[in-house]
């Protein structure tokens, strides 16, 4: 069995200004919210994978990061959005004000390096994004669209100096996500 891997800037520190956000939703039916303390932007989603290829992935890993060119940076987070449309919402997010630039050249990086170790390749464009909550059913589905559509919330900078090499591991309340390895910038 391998271990469900994906790769992340976590959102250190900005725990209770995604809080903040998700109360703003606070009576939507069918809105299940992630745990403000384990946010996330996901740089690129690996799944299972047998534990003897981690030690060569943080090395692609490391190089991708090397290729991406990125220092140290900050992140402004704010603003919402949903996946797939407004129509048929699946996921809540809140996107970046700036630094979304740099997240998307470390996913590019990424994405190369990972392919080419086989990892499936994305079948969607990189939005960098946080996800703040998932839609299991369209009971509160026009107070959410009223909301993503008024309100544009502030959530708060990051400093990015690490990426990381992420395991989530499913229980009953949900996954917990623990880091395997940390990629200095």
């Amino acid at each position: 069995m391998g271990k469900r891997l994906f790769v992340s800037v976590d959102l250190d520190g900005l725990a209770d200004e995604v809080a903040s956000v998700q109360a703003q939703f606070d009576g939507a039916s069918g809105l299940q919210f992630t745990d403000p303390d384990r946010t996330h932007v996901t740089l690129k989603f690996l799944g299972d994978t047998d534990a003897d290829r981690i030690p060569t992935l943080v090395d692609e890993l490391e190089g991708a990061v090397t290729a991406a060119a990125v220092d140290p940076f900050e992140v402004a987070f704010g603003g919402l959005g949903v996946f797939p449309s407004l129509d048929y919402i699946s996921v809540v997010w809140v996107g970046t004000r700036s630094g979304g630039e740099r997240l998307t050249r470390l996913h590019e990086a990424i994405e190369d390096r990972t392919t080419a170790l086989g990892f499936d390749a994305e079948d969607h464009e990189f939005t960098p994004h946080v996800t703040v909550a998932r839609m299991g059913h369209a009971g509160g589905k026009e107070q959410v669209q009223q909301l993503v559509r008024e309100r544009d919330p502030e959530v708060g900078a990051l400093a990015v100096d690490d990426i990381r090499l992420k395991e989530s591991v499913l229980g009953t309340d949900g996954p917990s996500y623990e880091t395997v390895e940390r990629i200095p910038l």
